[in-house]
């Protein structure tokens, strides 16, 4: 196997373009050379063929005539970077400087091989770049307060024959050194300077590029910190044939001096910060000055706090005096010279940031060939600020429907806009809040709505929690970058400013899911004008005369304001003259039509004219009532009552308003007889147990009828009270045709209810109670039988009461409580003999032991 290797120069690659009048550097460099590492260089040049010596760095004498002053000057020299590399330096580059210029190398190899020289083209061009202030000023003085903000402009233009870019730097000097704030650089990126990384995220530093190729920098919340002096600095570049920019020249003007007057002293920090999967790069410096023999030993340490031990910090890597390193996959320590020892940490995270510090300790061999620790020092922490990779988005909230009334639908769309720098473990969630409007300047807390985890997981708030459990209100994903929010019915506690907010999510390395960015919308106000529902209704008449027996017909016409698609329930009532005594209250409800066209009779007990009321729906705003067969007792006052209804939520309609037409009359002028009614009783006042007697008698005034042209409807009422304070109670009730109807009761007594004669009709009570007290009426119906043999109602007819009275029988009341004692008296005497003496036989006696005694019979004294 033949391995081959020989001398190689390099020089850059070609054509070099430059400025004239600018200082160019040509580096030179040579590799894989045999003999001493440190290096001669010869340089030469050639316009068109022959080339002419220029410098070396081993020969005085090496310079051409032509050269000698230039070199002699300084103007053109050679600088030496290492050994093994020079670099040759022209300043003020002319026209005539343009051409070939070769760098040669003596040989100090053993054996020839490989190239010992090389060339490069170096194109001079005019200098077009021109950099001036605003309006022509070289520097102006500001003097400002701080928090103020201000404006600062340049302009540069080049009018360069070779396509170059400008890269513009704002700087800013304080104190000896200038300090850059914020490029604008020839690839077309922004660039802010150290120090100034938040505040151009946070967007109080700007640069704008305006008309007449002017660069405007914009500072806002002056601090101390920004006063000093501040110029423009405007370089020229030039891509080069190997694809690198190459700057060509640069110029500078001051723009202003601005003076900051400070308000408080602020001792800030500097730290590192690394933005989120970028590399982390950091050398330990070891300065020592040993000579001799020894190897270092260096040892990365990471800890939370900067006051944590040794013992409690996490070992990162180490590097042995062997410059063994330990094993790591995303960490590595590298060498870079004898004192000095990189650490990088590659797609740096989050969980990075911390407090960074090296131990380095020094070896020295021994004479036994062991080593021996002299040193050991450990570095102060360096704080390391790992700033997580935000994506760039916006968030745009937008209504698709909004409400005109209540119980409308609501959707809102929120979109993501304008993504850029987005990676593949990246995912976004939605939040939506609600905020309620005050007229005043109160603040109002923003009310969660619902939010999404990382895993997309819906996690409802506070706010309207039953609705969007019964689906009321319903989240979705629409698409990849919409999420949509829906208020099937909003209500008026819906209204208020409405706003979602868009969170990014990115994936660590351990898979978890962490916050990045919340991005959130501008809010959508969802508000209607609510105005009072007006509702006007009006009864006409359709036919102005009419006679008892006809059909009496009106209309009711409805119009509505501020209503949303409104239906009508319609009510037809009746007022009575105060006369008739069927309807105590005054107000009859006849028949009603719903919003659902469903009709219903209410109070409307006439069972002979069932079918004589029709209510129906002629539009949808118009309604007839039809009374058919009209009876003097119809008459009265009619009204419409209408109700408005409005769509309501889950399809159920909610009411709106009421209103009440005009009333429409219905009166009849008739000739025939007056009827009077009045109630008699021969004995008011009777004991428990007797029947009470009470006539209801009818009389007639005027024109005279006939018995069969006339009938009656005869109901009789009670009032348990003295003074007609309490509510009627029906006893009975006699209609024309004779059927006879009782109402239930509670008590023993019995009621019968008969008519004795045409006009006179009696109630009977039988076995009166003492509850059967009280006021006793009659209310009667007239009926009467037209010429043509239509039968008419007349209107009630309530008697006068009478009271009834019912007392106790005392001697009947206490007879049989006084037999009944008496019986039980001589039941118990008896007993308690008869116990007595069964006692006194069997329980009570007692055997005597006596002496018997003989009995003999005395003589007669006829016999002695």
């Amino acid at each position: 196997l033949a391995f081959c290797r020989g001398r190689i120069v390099r020089v850059p690659k070609g054509p070099l373009i430059r400025v004239v009048g600018t200082e160019v550097v040509i580096p030179c460099s040579v590799s894989d050379y045999d003999g001493p590492s440190e290096q001669n260089f010869d340089w030469e040049f050639s316009r068109e063929t022959d080339f002419v010596r220029i410098v070396s760095t081993w020969d005085s004498t090496f310079t051409s005539e032509e050269y000698q002053k230039r070199v002699g000057r300084g103007d053109i020299k050679l600088r030496r970077s290492s050994n093994d590399a020079v670099e040759l330096v022209i300043r003020n580059i002319q026209p005539a400087d343009q051409g070939r210029y070769k760098c040669s190398t003596p040989s100090t190899d053993a054996t020839v091989q490989g190239n010992y020289d090389a060339e490069v083209q170096v194109k001079v061009i005019s200098d077009g770049l021109s950099v001036s202030g605003s309006k022509g000023r070289s520097s102006m003085p500001l003097r400002l307060s701080e928090g103020d903000s201000f404006r600062l402009r340049c302009s540069a233009i080049t009018t360069s024959p070779e396509h170059t870019h400008l890269h513009v730097t704002w700087q800013i000097k304080s104190g000896s050194a200038w300090r850059d704030i914020l490029s604008l650089t020839h690839e077309g990126k922004f660039q802010p300077g150290a120090g100034y990384e938040e505040r151009y995220r946070n967007g109080d530093i700007r640069l704008d590029t305006g008309a007449n190729d002017t660069y405007r920098l914009s500072v806002s919340q002056a601090s101390s910190a920004d006063g000093g002096a501040y110029r423009c600095l405007v370089s020229e570049w030039v891509r080069g044939a190997d694809g690198s920019w190459q700057r060509i020249q640069e110029k500078s003007v001051e723009i202003a001096s601005v003076s900051i007057q400070r308000t408080d002293v602020v001792i800030s920090t500097s730290n590192v910060s690394v933005t989120e999967r970028d590399s982390l790069d950091l050398t330990c410096n070891i300065t020592t000055d040993r000579s001799g023999i020894f190897q270092p030993e260096v040892m990365w340490y990471f800890s939370a706090s900067p006051d944590d031990t040794l013992s409690d910090a996490q070992l990162l890597l180490s590097m042995d005096r062997d410059s063994v390193v330990s094993d790591s996959t995303l960490i590595s320590l590298s060498h870079v010279d004898r004192n000095s020892y990189r650490l990088l940490v590659r797609d740096v995270d989050v969980e990075d940031s911390g407090y960074y510090f090296c131990e380095a300790a020094i070896w020295v061999p021994l004479h036994n060939g062991s080593w021996h620790k002299v040193v050991e020092r450990t570095s102060a922490p360096v704080s390391v600020v790992v700033t997580a990779l935000e994506p760039d988005y916006d968030v745009f909230l937008n209504a698709s429907k909004t409400p005109k009334f209540s119980d409308d639908p609501t959707e809102l769309n929120c979109r993501i806009t304008n993504v850029q720098d987005t990676e593949a473990n990246l995912r976004f969630t939605v939040s939506w809040y609600y905020r309620q409007r005050l007229r005043s300047d109160d603040v109002v807390t923003d009310e969660l709505l619902a939010t999404m985890d990382a895993d997309w997981t819906l996690l409802l708030g506070d706010r309207g929690r039953e609705r969007i459990q019964n689906g009321e209100i319903i989240f979705s994903k629409k698409s990849v970058d919409t999420f949509s929010l829906r208020i099937q019915w909003t209500s008026e506690s819906d209204r208020g400013d409405y706003f979602c907010v868009i969170s990014a999510w990115s994936r660590h390395r351990n898979n978890s899911w962490v916050k990045s960015k919340d991005v959130a919308s501008a809010p959508v106000s969802i508000f209607w004008a609510t105005q009072d529902y007006t509702l006007t209704v009006e009864a006409v008449k359709l036919k102005p005369f009419f006679v008892a027996g006809h059909t009496f017909e009106m209309t009711c016409k409805v119009s509505s304001k501020n209503i949303k698609t409104p239906r009508y329930s319609v009510l037809i009532t009746a007022e009575k003259p105060l006369t008739d005594q069927s309807n105590p209250n005054g107000t009859t409800r006849i028949i009603s039509l719903n919003q659902d066209s469903v009709v219903r009779l209410e109070d409307w007990t006439d069972q002979t004219r069932v079918d004589g009321v029709v209510l129906e729906k002629v539009q949808e705003n118009e309604f007839r009532y039809r009374m058919y067969q009209t009876q003097i007792s119809d008459a009265g006052l009619y009204r419409c009552v209408v109700t408005a209804w409005s769509p309501g939520g889950g399809g159920m309609w909610r009411e709106a308003v009421n209103g009440l037409s005009n009333p429409i009359q219905i009166d009849f002028q008739t000739s025939g007889p007056v009827f009077n009614v009045s109630v008699h009783s021969d004995s008011p006042t009777i004991y428990q147990g007797e029947v009470a007697d009470l006539l209801c008698i009818v009389t007639t005034e005027g024109m005279a009828l006939e018995p069969d042209d006339m009938s009656f409807d005869v109901s009789w009422f009670a009032v348990r009270s003295f003074a007609l304070d309490r509510e009627p109670i029906l006893l009975a009730s006699l209609d024309r045709r004779g059927i006879v109807t009782q109402s239930r009761r509670n008590g023993s007594s019995d009621i019968s209810l008969e008519r004795i004669s045409p006009l006179e009709f009696r109630l009977r009570v039988h076995g009166c109670e003492d509850h059967d007290f009280g006021n006793h009426y009659c209310v009667v119906t007239p009926w009467v039988r037209s010429a043509t043999g239509i039968w008419q109602r007349e209107p009630d007819i309530r008697a006068k009461p009478i009271f009834l009275s019912v007392k106790m029988d005392v001697l009947n009341a206490f007879k049989y409580p006084l037999l009944i004692g008496i019986g039980l008296a001589t039941v118990i005497g008896l007993l308690s003999c008869l116990i007595g003496y069964c006692s006194s036989r069997w329980c009570c006696k007692k055997e005597v032991q006596e002496t018997r005694r003989e009995r003999r019979r005395l003589m007669s004294m006829e016999m002695d």
